[in-house]
């Protein structure tokens, strides 16, 4: 059984990293070839799972991590084609802070934070969920 705060957290959270989908396509979805079992951008219905980009989150404890327990987000690229180092660190650049504005408008009572995490992109802070009852 899921505690009812955090079934409504992530599910405000996936809105977020939606919108944080539809903006990297805006931005770079016709930089690059779809990988030709990748379904067209629109053509599902999680966008997960079609363009370019595919966008989630998953918890972590933190263990070894300089920012503790959060979400990691990974961005795959649906492609073949090689992708520029310099390009991927632009584009989760953008990410980032994209998703601090996204995050700040879903959940503004929180004090959330996102950057850089090793080789990974983590929301972190204020995790807390309240009572379940």
């Amino acid at each position: 059984m899921d505690h009812p705060n955090l079934v409504t957290f992530e599910k405000k959270l996936k809105t977020v990293l939606d919108k944080l989908d539809d903006a990297l396509e805006d931005r770079y979805g016709s930089l690059f070839k779809l990988h030709p079992v990748r379904a067209a951008r629109g053509q599902t219905s999680n966008k997960m799972y079609d363009g370019l980009f595919g966008v989630q989150a998953n918890f972590s404890l933190g263990i070894g991590s300089q920012h503790g327990r959060g979400y990691i987000i990974n961005i795959d690229l649906a492609t073949l084609e090689n992708t520029p180092r310099e390009l991927i660190t632009e584009i989760e650049s953008f990410a980032i802070n994209r998703l601090r504005d996204l995050l700040n408008r879903e959940f503004p009572a929180k004090d959330l934070s996102v950057a850089m995490d090793g080789q990974t992109i983590k929301i972190f802070g204020d995790l807390h969920l309240g009572r379940a009852y």
